[in-house]
């Protein structure tokens, strides 16, 4: 079996074969074993008989485990200790020993048996000790691109899903700082004391939210940069958007796509104020995360720019699904762990 690394100047990136694809790998080389032990039992009579079928399967699981040993050991400590060039010398070592020491306890532990196709292939234990081996690196071979061809399409599948999830991250920032920008634009003129007061909010937002690298933020933090928010939309609003969470302290380590909440916050001030106060009741229960409003009430809710953008983040990010509920109050529900 072949496993290489690929080390770039800047990363590296090591191939590895799964404890699940090693479990795969034992029970394809089970029925290999079972499929050849069939070339033996039908040409002979005399072989025609369980024991030989059990030799083949014993020593194919054999190679199997010796290969998950061997590969591992090459791996973790072997290859990357060896210069490039020598990979697949070592690779080829490795591969060959898996298939010949596995053929050899196989048939170390059935020797002492007096069973026909021991006696067969007693006088050829070394060739044929050594054509397995041979075998087993061609096999690896093929095992390696097909691995390597899974792992590719896999990383180049999840680099397409950050960039799609980071675009999505990014037409968020400006829809929020554009707003903000042209509230503290008014300000300089009627209120410079607010005015200051809405610059350093904003930088106390903005760079928790660039600090935060990773799209998925524990509820904790997403709750604090909705403070700074409503600070900042308080300045323009006179104090008039109340904030009440009912949130668990346990719940605040849950996992919640960056800006979710202050987007369903920012969405209620947009459609839902009407000139008086408005309060947002936030609670979490159940893996279920809840903002309801007692603003205006809309008949009929068109998903625009913020509302389709965080139903797609946690499509993307599959971790839930964005809903919303008119009935009493203006409510929309963030569901963890549901799917669309």
């Amino acid at each position: 079996m072949v496993s290489l690394q690929k080390r770039g100047a800047m990363d590296s990136v090591e191939l590895r074969i799964s404890p699940k694809d090693w479990l795969y790998i034992v029970i394809i080389g089970a029925l290999f074993g079972l499929l050849i032990s069939l070339f033996f039992y039908f040409p002979d009579p005399a072989l025609r008989i369980p024991s030989t079928i059990l030799f083949s399967v014993f020593v194919s699981i054999c190679i199997s485990l010796f290969s998950v040993v061997l590969i591992t050991i090459s791996n973790n400590l072997i290859l990357p200790r060896v210069n490039k060039r020598f990979w697949y010398l070592v690779s080829f070592v490795f591969s060959f020993l898996s298939g010949a020491l596995g053929f050899l306890s196989g048939f170390v532990v059935f020797r002492g048996m007096e069973i026909p196709i021991v006696g067969l292939v007693a006088p050829y234990t070394l060739p044929i000790a050594a054509t397995i081996g041979l075998m087993t690196f061609l096999v690896g071979v093929i095992l390696h691109q097909f691995i390597s061809m899974k792992y590719r399409h896999e990383s180049i599948k999840t680099e397409k899903l950050t960039a799609q999830i980071k675009a999505l991250e990014n037409e968020l920032s400006p829809h929020f700082l554009f707003n903000t920008l042209n509230s503290i634009s008014e300000l300089i003129y009627t209120d410079q004391r607010k005015a200051e007061d809405t610059v350093l909010s904003l930088s106390k937002f903005l760079r928790n939210a660039l600090d935060q690298k990773e799209s998925l933020v524990s509820l904790g933090e997403e709750l604090e940069m909705l403070r700074t928010y409503v600070d900042i939309e308080n300045v323009r609003f006179g104090d008039r958007i109340r904030l009440h969470i009912d949130i668990d302290p346990e719940a605040l380590g849950i996992k919640v796509p960056k800006f979710s909440i202050q987007l369903l916050v920012e969405n209620g001030i947009k459609h839902g104020y009407i000139g008086d106060k408005l309060n947002f009741w936030i609670s979490c229960a159940d893996g279920v995360i809840t903002v309801a409003n007692d603003g205006k009430k809309c008949t009929k809710v068109i998903f625009g720019t913020g509302l389709s953008n965080l139903r797609d983040r946690l499509k993307l990010l599959d971790i839930g699904r964005l809903e919303y509920d008119t009935e009493d109050r203006m409510r929309f529900m963030i569901k963890l762990g549901e799917k669309e």
